[in-house]
């Protein structure tokens, strides 16, 4: 299955997303949810153009792969995760976090490690509860 890889970043107008390795895979919404949905849209309208422009995958044969500036990623989860939360989940303390979520301080390569690990075992336990 092929990924298409897009970037996510938030701006004063709301959500972006563009593709690193498509063309004419690109989105924009007040919401990350809408920019996700435009995204969908942008693939489909692609899909009926010609030439080195069409959407060069079936349905079902490529998976969405969503890459956040971390200043986006926790803007969008704040009302969710806090960064109480975030200290829990990768080890990285409050201020810090808060640093972080308000692009005072960018994190190293090190620490953006620990918060995608943190979040996808996170991710892994919530999928591991039963009901």
């Amino acid at each position: 299955m092929k990924k298409i890889k897009v970037i996510i970043e938030k701006n004063d107008d709301g959500y972006w997303g563009h593709s690193t390795n498509i063309a004419n895979v690109v989105g924009y919404g007040e919401t990350l949810d809408a920019c996700k949905t435009n995204i969908l849209e942008s693939i489909e309208l692609a899909k009926e153009l010609e030439g080195n422009n069409k959407f060069p995958y079936a349905d079902g044969d490529y998976e969405l792969v969503y890459n956040f500036d971390l200043v986006s990623l926790l803007e969008n989860y704040k009302g969710i995760l806090s960064n109480v939360a975030f200290e829990k989940i990768t080890g990285i303390n409050q201020k810090q976090m808060h640093h972080y979520a308000t692009g005072l301080k960018k994190p190293r390569a090190e620490q953006r490690k620990k918060i995608e690990q943190g979040l996808h075992q996170l991710g892994k336990e919530l999928l591991a509860i039963e009901l």
